[in-house]
């Protein structure tokens, strides 16, 4: 089973919030996950991105694959940089 951290999309039209989770890459993108690590809501001036750095940071050990879009999101966060330290 592989396993990505991708965006889920919430919200209203036109006005999008999306959840950061871990989920089984087969799964829908709104559909199941296994985890929620965090948000991130791009109407806010500047975007709010909230992710639970521990938990992102466990994920990444197990070996979860993050999409380029939450890449992006982890190296702004500097959450990335922690984690290829680590590794």
């Amino acid at each position: 089973m592989a396993v990505k951290i991708r965006l889920a999309r919430a919200g209203a039209k036109k006005k999008p919030f999306y959840q950061v989770v871990v989920a089984d890459e087969r799964a829908r993108r709104d559909g199941r996950f296994i985890a929620n690590v965090g948000t991130y809501d791009p109407n806010q001036n500047p975007a709010a991105c909230r992710i639970d750095e521990t938990a992102t940071l466990d994920w990444l050990g197990k070996g979860a694959q993050p999409t380029d879009t939450v890449k992006q999101l982890l190296k702004k966060e500097g959450i990335w940089a922690k984690f290829v330290t680590a590794a």
